[in-house]
């Protein structure tokens, strides 16, 4: 392959899609630019009809854009489809691909061979991944009696049986339980760690699993890119004031002694945390301190030197990724239709790799 593993694992820029529909068409993707770098864990958020399936399937050489490239590790996604789909592949949520009949390990051995491997190195390949995502016990069953979750470490070795360079993940643990959404997070972590230049695109609707596994994100809606950062870099973007949490042992004065230091734009009482009813604890006083800036709070904690106040805990409120999204969006996942799943005939052609007839002579 001519492909470079030195280029960048997603380039795309100027993407746009646009649906063919009535009244009026459809526009997925306005315009999309993003450079995802080899080995990178990168997401992907944004509420239902914000483009991100319409991304990925351009990605994953399902769908065509309208206008602008895409590159996946220098190979582009309109005119070198069979160079990308050796070094991809993707798992999604609820997936349920294959027949039910066969046994687990019939099914990813039938899927080495669409993958192009060898029948002894299919099989090689097909036990080693069944011991990696943990289906020793199941390997022998049919993939109809599997719960969800085993169902989706099935999916997962599935992906991985071609060893993609990139790989894609929409969704991969909606409708898990908490251990095995988990045992998903874990499989995709360890992956990609085993090997220096694995890369992930991740989708997802759970905040705190894009925060724990994503090197950045970008927030997309509307077609558009909203913005793009790391987790930390995003949050300290919708953070004007820095918001901290004291417990002291007493305050005279309370509050309102606080409220009018340099640098203190409000304190407030707080509930504070009760002491165990065991314990012989004395109560503490609590409170939610809003300063201009951190340097602000060296003064705080000199002013309650000569107050004779104690300081018991002291914690930063930080926004979340929840924050973030609400302030740039302002609506919640799932507020709007999704014009991601257009009319049927607009999508058939694409599903088998070929363009639609307006688009065969752009």
């Amino acid at each position: 392959m001519s492909g470079s593993i030195q280029a960048p694992a997603i380039d795309v820029r100027g993407i746009t899609r646009v649906y063919k529909a009535r009244p009026k068409d459809v526009i997925a993707l306005a315009g999309i630019d993003l450079e995802v770098a080899p080995g990178e864990f990168f997401g992907l958020l944004g509420p239902n009809g914000a483009g991100k399936t319409t991304l990925i399937k351009i990605l994953t050489t399902l769908l065509l854009p309208s206008a602008g490239t895409a590159r996946i590790f220098g190979f582009d996604v309109a005119r070198e489809t069979k160079q990308i789909r050796r070094i991809m592949n993707m798992v999604a949520g609820g997936e349920q691909s294959g027949y039910g009949i066969l046994e687990a390990r019939e099914q990813l051995w039938m899927f080495s061979q669409f993958y192009g491997l060898g029948v002894r190195e299919g099989w090689r390949r097909v036990d080693e991944l069944i011991d990696a995502v943990g289906l020793g016990e199941q390997r022998n069953q049919r993939v109809s009696t599997l719960s969800t979750g085993q169902r989706q470490k099935m999916n997962f070795a599935r992906g991985l049986l071609n060893d993609p360079w990139v790989f894609f993940l929409d969704e991969p643990t909606l409708g898990l339980d908490v251990s095995a959404a988990r045992a998903v997070r874990e499989l995709m972590v360890g992956w990609r760690a085993a090997v220096p230049g694995r890369t992930v695109l991740l989708t997802t609707h759970y905040m705190a699993e894009a925060d724990e596994l994503c090197e950045r994100i970008a927030i997309v809606d509307r077609g558009r890119i909203l913005a793009i950062g790391s987790p930390a870099e995003l949050k300290r973007r919708v953070q004007r004031e820095s918001i901290f949490r004291l417990e002291l042992d007493r305050l005279t004065g309370g509050p309102a002694s606080l409220a009018r230091l340099p640098g203190v734009l409000s304190a407030v009482a707080a509930t504070p945390v009760r002491a165990d009813a065991n314990s012989a604890a004395r109560p503490t006083v609590a409170i939610n301190l809003v300063l201009h800036q951190d340097s602000a709070l060296a003064g705080v904690v000199a002013a309650l030197d000569g107050l004779d106040a104690h300081i018991v805990a002291l914690a930063k409120s930080e926004p979340s990724l929840e924050d973030v999204f609400v302030e740039l969006v302002g609506r919640g996942f799932d507020d709007e239709g999704d014009p991601e799943q257009p009319p049927r005939r607009a999508v058939e052609p694409h599903e088998a790799g070929q363009p639609e007839p307006e688009e065969a002579n752009r």
